[in-house]
């Protein structure tokens, strides 16, 4: 029993632990700094790992002193907006292309993943020309029409993958019984595909809560400004780094997205899985 336990210590615990360590380390310098007196923030000779004087002064001057309230909102805006572009677009993509098989669909399907590899630093200048004549510029609805043209194909894609591992002869038994396409992807296939489209939720809003080429690109009024771009921009002049604030906006910017995961962790698992084993 002791060399089972010693085993599993040493497989299992202390690598987990370690890997456990090193995942939530930044999180919690983050907290740290983000409490930590300016006295001590600049002062390099005390230890950098904790602080005896916890402050709030950080957290009340990214709130009352910044525009960190309407960056939260149109961060918010602008990624549930993509995120539902995106999803409804890749849902009926990835649906026509997996169970249609139409001509040409599996050359379609690879070239719609391909897609997806373009780098968006290639992408922003013909898409800013767009956005201008559009009358969109420094307006969320520049980024909600923008980022959909990089998340569509890696969620069409996971989609596919998905939708592959259903079988096929429960569609085909509803279409015996009188049900139209429509009422097939309604009510039998997106609801056994509910895990893979909250893998596909999760990454589109992942990404458009972090993007930053883009939202520097196309907003530029302060207020106007998500989170990425608002505190590097507005909490950084010059070479001076407001180290407080920064770590607090970052600190704030980053729950929302670690609350999504901690909800639907499994049903990503599940749905990475479905897309990926064949």
């Amino acid at each position: 029993m002791r060399r089972s336990a010693l085993t599993t210590a040493l497989t299992f615990t202390l690598p987990l632990g370690t890997f456990l360590g090193l995942l939530l380390f930044p999180f919690y310098w983050m907290l740290v700094t983000a409490v930590r007196p300016n006295k001590e923030l600049y002062n390099l000779s005390l230890n950098q790992l904790w602080t005896l004087h916890p402050t709030w002064q950080h957290f009340q001057k990214l709130l009352f002193a910044t525009h960190f309230a309407p960056w939260l909102g149109n961060t918010m805006v602008i990624a549930v907006g993509a995120t539902t572009v995106a999803l409804s677009c890749s849902v009926l993509a990835a649906y026509a292309v997996q169970r249609l098989r139409f001509r040409g669909s599996g050359v379609l399907g690879v070239a719609i993943f391909l897609s997806y590899l373009v780098p968006p630093v290639i992408l922003f200048i013909p898409l800013a020309r767009i956005i201008n004549e559009l009358g969109l510029w420094d307006r969320p609805a520049a980024l909600i029409l923008t980022y959909p043209t990089f998340l569509i194909p890696f969620a069409t894609w996971l989609l596919m993958g998905y939708f592959r591992s259903i079988p096929a002869e429960l569609e085909d038994c509803a279409r015996v019984d009188g049900a139209t396409r429509i009422q097939v992807l309604r009510h039998i296939t997106l609801p056994l595909a509910l895990p893979g489209i909250l893998s596909a939720l999760i990454f589109s809003f992942t990404l458009s809560w972090n993007e930053y080429l883009y939202a520097l690109v196309f907003l530029s009024s302060t207020g106007a400004k998500t989170i990425p771009v608002g505190l590097a921009t507005e909490l950084i002049t010059g070479d001076v780094f407001q180290w407080g604030p920064l770590m607090a906006g970052a600190l704030l910017g980053s729950v929302p997205v670690a609350l999504i995961y901690s909800f639907f962790v499994e049903h990503y698992v599940a749905g990475l899985t479905g897309a990926l084993k064949e």
